[in-house]
């Protein structure tokens, strides 16, 4: 019999794991965001801005590391902020 384990290379995730929210801090915009997956047939395009909203969150109370939202994917609605801000001055 061959007891051998065959391991296979892990990779970690992309951007590594980050800790859970015991705290509740994120909890508003993590319901905001599920409720509109949840009318919105679970279709994530559709809830973008609760999206980037929970992860902003997540940044600002360091539950995960802080990064550019382009590179998450969000460069449309950064310049759409961009240009309501420009707008109001």
């Amino acid at each position: 019999m061959n007891f051998q384990k065959t391991f296979k290379d892990v990779k970690p995730p992309d951007k590594g794991s980050f800790p859970l929210d015991h705290e509740g801090e994120c909890k508003e915009f993590m319901v905001k965001y599920v409720k509109c997956l949840r009318s919105n047939d679970n279709a994530n395009s559709k809830c973008r801005v609760q999206s980037k909203d929970y992860l902003e969150c997540r940044m600002n109370h360091d539950l995960m590391k802080k990064e550019d939202f382009r590179k998450l994917g969000f460069s449309d609605l950064i310049n759409k902020e961009t240009s309501i801000d420009n707008k109001n001055i």
